[in-house]
């Protein structure tokens, strides 16, 4: 199992170039399956989490193939389709239950097993099944898969209300809708620029969907969906992720296709713990005012606010702020499962239960560190460039699965980081 080894103490410098989203690509390719012309996405990640997708979508009769590195997947589901999604690809990888929505809009009827991914706590299918079965689905679980089928074999619009916004709730609903009879309305919608970047392909391939970015969606549904291409979003994670590299390590980098308007809330704190942010015409440039960042408090919550998914990250970087910062996880429990880790490199933080206190310390020190989930993973990395001596993150088959090729990026900007392969 491969690891990586992160030699701190010097800064960086130089230009980074940001990925498509993980997250918005994954979504993206369900889509195949509502339309029998071909779909091509550009900006396309090269993740491990992107090939798990390609093996699901071809184990039900879509046609994948990857061009141009991996920057562009072209898929086509026109044959005979599969209906059932099974367990052994499934369980890889949480966004597997985007086939879903998909499959029962255009077959009216599938069998998805429950699904997997990281150990960042529960996330249950409830709040997706329950606005299926307001479309007329029948949903049965049975030996962990789900049984689902259009009442009359198609499904009909309906007005779903959420009791949180779920992103994958929301996204699953939209595919779904997008063929169903009638007229479908989302109230408390997820807002997130993924939410937005799969409304615009539906569109594209056209779907009539209005109040994306808001808290209702509305989707009239219609017969049929064409083909398109489509350009995957800018991955705002990997974004504010590198964004942190030059506050750890000193120096100044700039994000190449990074927007503010993909990072509101988090270069908002950002600016409060003294970092420089300039838009430039190619992306965003980050520097730190002072020798430290200041302490900051942080809220994970739904898009416009904090992401969680750079809580780990900014966790890193308060290891090392002037002052007691205190992280408030309110997405997801067991996601603080990465402090112990920093703990062992010196790192002064106290959890309890979704709360945790970072004091921050004047050096870290490296030490070999285990990653427990995706962005745990590049927290560690993160500290790393700051710490002294050598970091060795292990278990790092996290960290392929939503960042593509991360030692090549971070060496290109003057990090030492490499990879070492394991036995």
């Amino acid at each position: 199992m491969d690891s990586i080894l992160v030699k701190g103490g010097g800064a960086v410098s130089g230009q980074i170039p940001i990925a498509g989203a993980k997250n918005a690509a994954l979504t993206l390719m369900p889509v195949t399956l509502l339309s029998d012309e071909p779909l091509t996405l550009t900006n396309t990640p090269r993740l491990s989490d992107i090939k798990t997708m390609t093996t699901l979508l071809e184990s039900l009769g879509a046609e994948v193939t990857s061009l141009q590195n991996g920057k562009v997947v072209a898929m086509s589901t026109h044959g005979t389709i599969n209906t059932t999604a099974h367990y052994d690809i499934v369980r890889k990888m949480r966004a597997s239950n985007l086939v879903l929505g998909p499959l029962l809009a255009r077959e009216g009827h599938a069998v998805v097993s429950l699904p997997g991914g990281c150990a960042i706590g529960a996330r249950p299918m409830d709040i997706h099944t329950d606005g299926l079965a307001k479309m007329g689905a029948q949903i049965d679980l049975k030996d962990g898969y789900l049984h689902a089928k259009a009442d009359g074999g198609k499904l009909k619009g309906a007005v779903i209300d959420f009791p949180f916004a779920s992103v994958g709730a929301t996204e699953n609903i939209m595919m779904a809708a997008t063929l169903a009879k009638g007229t479908t309305v989302i109230n408390n919608a997820a807002r997130e620029p993924e939410i937005v970047d799969l409304a615009t392909c539906l569109r594209s391939m056209g779907a009539h969907i209005d109040g994306d970015g808001t808290s209702t969606i509305t989707i009239e549904g219609v017969e049929r969906l064409g083909g398109a291409t489509h350009p995957v979003v800018t991955d705002r994670i990997e974004l504010g992720t590198y964004m942190l590299a030059p506050v750890i390590a000193g120096g100044e980098v700039e994000c190449l296709g990074g927007t503010l308007a993909l990072v509101g809330a988090f270069a908002e704190k950002l600016d409060a713990a003294g970092v420089n942010i300039s838009e430039t015409k190619n992306g965003l440039k980050v520097s730190l005012r002072g020798d430290r960042p200041k302490a900051v408090d942080v809220t994970t919550e739904p898009f416009p606010g904090f992401p969680t998914d750079l809580q780990a990250q900014m966790m890193a970087m308060l290891c090392f702020a002037d002052g007691t910062s205190v992280l408030e996880e309110k997405i997801f429990e067991n996601r603080f499962m990465h402090a112990p880790e920093l703990v062992r490199m010196g790192a002064n933080i106290d959890v309890q239960g979704g709360v945790a206190r970072v004091t921050g310390v004047d050096s870290l020190k490296g030490a070999p560190v285990m990653a427990t989930d995706l962005r745990a993973s590049v927290s560690l990395i993160l500290a790393g460039l700051a710490a002294q001596g050598e970091t060795l993150v292990n278990r790092v088959y996290h960290l392929d699965r939503g960042y593509e090729h991360v030692e090549e990026k971070l060496a290109a900007i003057g990090a030492n980081v490499q990879r070492v392969q394991g036995a």
